[in-house]
């Protein structure tokens, strides 16, 4: 297991502060459809439009969110009558290549999964300006030709933090990260603001292992795959007492998940980016609930609104308010958690959507 122990300018930052959104972003998506994005019929413009997507190195059968961009891409693909084309990446190095033989096939729209692929997008869009780009989980590229999707993932795992202490019976829970970047260090963040919250308000002590929000320091397995680090990293939370876990960072879980298992002590977890219970029915008894964000809608719509010629680069930035993120069912678990508890996330979500609860993350979307 590999520890990162990554500081930040912004180290110190009380645990509450205030969420901003962008000046400007775009509306929230609509599942199933595209803002502007449909032909005087109601039907997206189709035949010569190609859309296209690159995965990082997760792969698409992550059961996160790789699977739900590619899920987003086929539905608009299909609704437009088109057959996208699709690359796997291996590794970091596949990036560049994939986009790059994605331009050369004739792609209209490249999408980019993930923070990891900022440069290579970057530098395609430049090279290739009659190309345009979706990149998601990263909002650092200004060009014409690029818009963002990213997510204030903070706001919703308040909301998983909150759970999570509220079920917690060791008063121990935990979280890991696949590597220290802001797309993940960004739900740390928000778990455990959520869990330093419950404290408050129930006069308790639930102690979170694996991440120091005033440092940004933290456990990660310094990638995204499912192995051996992950399981350790998984294995030293559950040694710590934790009975509550959120592995951040796609397969990841997966490991985590045969920890859980081999320990056979009642420990359950937390997903995030889909709703796991559902992308991995094999898994599905040990989520609580995960911490979602709007991804396949997300592609779905800036597909559509491409293939009608309604490409804009105004970013996309999904929160609580407009459906962006959101904490999933507890499926299995909701005769399990407090009465209660279902309320007072009630309240809490209204409470972040109205600014009476501050919730921010060095790593929140500006």
């Amino acid at each position: 297991m590999r520890i990162s122990t990554r500081k930040t300018t912004l180290g110190g930052l009380a645990a509450l502060g205030v969420v901003a959104l962008l000046a400007g972003c775009a509306p929230a998506p609509e599942t199933g459809g595209a803002s502007g994005g449909s032909s005087d019929s109601g039907k997206p413009a189709a035949s010569d439009f190609l859309p296209c997507m690159v995965s990082d190195a997760g792969g698409f059968d992550d059961k996160s969110f790789n699977q739900l961009g590619l899920e987003g891409l086929t539905a608009a693909a299909d609704k437009i009558g088109v057959k996208p084309i699709t690359v796997q990446s291996s590794s970091d190095t596949d990036y560049a290549p994939n986009i790059s033989n994605l331009v050369d096939q004739g792609c209209n729209l490249i999408v980019t999964v993930g923070f990891n692929l900022a440069a290579a997008t970057k530098d395609a869009a430049a090279a290739n300006p009659d190309v345009n780009f979706a990149i998601i989980d990263d909002s650092s590229i200004d060009a014409p030709n690029v818009k963002s999707l990213v997510f204030d993932t903070a706001q919703s795992a308040f909301l998983g933090g909150y759970a999570a202490a509220s079920y917690s019976k060791t008063g121990v829970v935990g979280t890991f990260g696949g590597l220290p970047i802001p797309p993940v260090t960004i739900f740390m963040d928000g778990f455990v603001d959520g869990v330093k919250y419950f404290n408050e308000q129930k006069g308790k002590n639930v102690v979170v292992k694996g991440w120091d929000v005033a440092s940004q320091n933290g456990t990660f397995t310094g990638g995204f795959e499912a192995g051996t680090d992950a399981k350790q990293a998984a294995q030293g939370l559950i040694d710590q007492n934790a009975d509550v876990i959120m592995p951040v960072g796609g397969p990841i879980y997966k490991s985590a998940a045969e920890a859980v298992r081999d320990a056979d002590k009642g420990i359950v977890l937390i997903g995030v980016d889909a709703d796991v219970t559902q992308t991995d029915p094999d898994n599905a008894d040990l989520f609580l609930t995960s911490v979602m964000k709007g991804i396949k809608p997300g592609v779905e719509d800036v597909t559509n609104a491409a293939a009608a010629g309604n490409f804009d680069k105004a970013p996309y930035v999904g929160t609580l308010e407009n459906g962006g993120v959101a904490l999933a069912p507890f499926h299995d678990y909701e005769s399990k958690v407090d009465p209660g508890l279902a309320g007072e996330l009630d309240k809490i979500k209204a409470g972040i959507i109205d600014g009476s609860i501050k919730v921010e993350s060095p790593s929140s979307p500006k």
